[in-house]
């Protein structure tokens, strides 16, 4: 009997929680529209708010919730509606934020995989209010940021504050900030539904719809349900693997190849270069011993080219072409990760 395929590509998306399929069996059964002003959309209304409610509740945040169809379309509200005369966004964002916010001003990060504060400082003297982007969590080398500075930093030169937390929320606490982004599928959640936080719907320029008038397009119920149920189920100290564990992972990898590491790091995503293997050549044959990783952003993974993100931390040519990217979730097992540094090991 072939071995069971063992997912470590978490950073792209997370298998479905049963707690959060189950939540999402019973909005199926509360079908009507949230905004329908009858009896069936004032109980899918109730339903929906009190799914509001508990994702707060679960992420720790007492502002506002927006729900979304994702990380990409909060991005998108919050860059394109925000009351701000411009944006200023890190080198190593997502490509979504660059997407929604194509003409803005772009800060690098220092040797360290730190924003380069001074650049930042000097992009913020500019003339009017900014808002500026950072992830919070690099989804292509596992890489923090230190948003509560920054956002001291931003508030300081009277800007807004706005981190991407797709790859952190639901697994460390969200850091201070004006505005978040989430995204359920990153955590156990449903694909199709994320949400962006906000301190303030002031912050905001409406656009009619629904939402408050902040977004458009019809609630998706179930599976705000879900998200909430997996936000529930707790943060990674829940998981099947224990931070601990994760972190004596990254050492056993440590003495095959090179885990790219710079400032501080989170312990569920590890960018790897191996020592002889191409990034391409090695997806081919982990896929082919039942390993799904990948090598880099679902976005950009399936490109030849050289990540932008690993190019705008650093990482030398060379080096780029070798890494691939290892994730781990909530289902992800101690006996996964042994397998899976054994049959890294074995690539030659």
């Amino acid at each position: 009997m072939a071995r069971p395929r063992i997912y470590l590509d978490h950073a792209a998306t997370s298998p479905l929680r049963p707690e959060a399929k189950a939540a999402m069996e019973e909005g199926f059964a509360i079908w009507a529209n949230p905004s329908s002003p009858h009896a069936e959309g004032r109980r899918a209304k109730q339903a929906l708010e009190d799914a509001r409610a508990r994702v707060k509740a679960a992420l720790g945040w007492d502002g506002e919730v927006i729900f979304t169809s994702g990380a990409s379309e909060a991005l998108w509200i919050a860059l394109n509606r925000a009351k701000v005369d411009r944006r200023i966004v890190s080198a190593v964002e997502h490509d979504a934020v660059f997407r929604a916010a194509p003409d803005a001003e772009v800060v690098g990060v220092t040797d360290d995989w730190e924003i380069d504060t001074e650049s930042l400082s000097s992009a913020l003297d500019g003339p009017g209010k900014a808002l500026v982007a950072i992830q919070h969590l690099n989804s292509e080398t596992g890489a923090y940021q230190w948003i509560p500075q920054r956002s001291e930093q931003v508030r300081a030169a009277g800007g807004l504050m706005l981190a991407d937390c797709s790859q952190s929320a639901g697994k460390v606490p969200l850091p201070d900030t004006d505005m978040a982004i989430v995204s359920a599928h990153k955590f156990g959640g449903p694909i199709g539904i994320g949400a962006l936080l906000v301190r303030e719907y002031s912050m905001l320029e409406p656009m009619g719809g629904h939402e408050r008038g902040y977004r458009q397009g019809t609630e998706n119920l179930p599976a705000a349900l879900g998200m909430a149920a997996a936000l529930e189920t707790g943060t990674i100290e829940h998981w099947a693997c224990s931070i601990e564990q994760h972190f004596d992972f990254k050492n056993r990898l440590y003495e095959i190849g090179e885990p790219l590491m710079g400032g501080y790091h989170s312990s569920h995503i590890y960018a790897l270069a191996h020592p002889t293997m191409s990034a391409q050549a090695q997806l081919i044959r982990l896929d082919a011993k039942g390993f799904a990783v990948s090598a880099g952003s679902a976005c950009s993974s399936g490109t030849l080219k050289k990540s932008r993100v690993l190019d705008a931390f650093g990482v030398p040519d060379d080096v780029a072409a070798r890494t691939i990217r290892v994730s781990m979730g909530w289902s992800t097992t101690p006996e996964e990760l042994d397998a899976f540094a054994e049959a890294w090991a074995s690539l030659k």
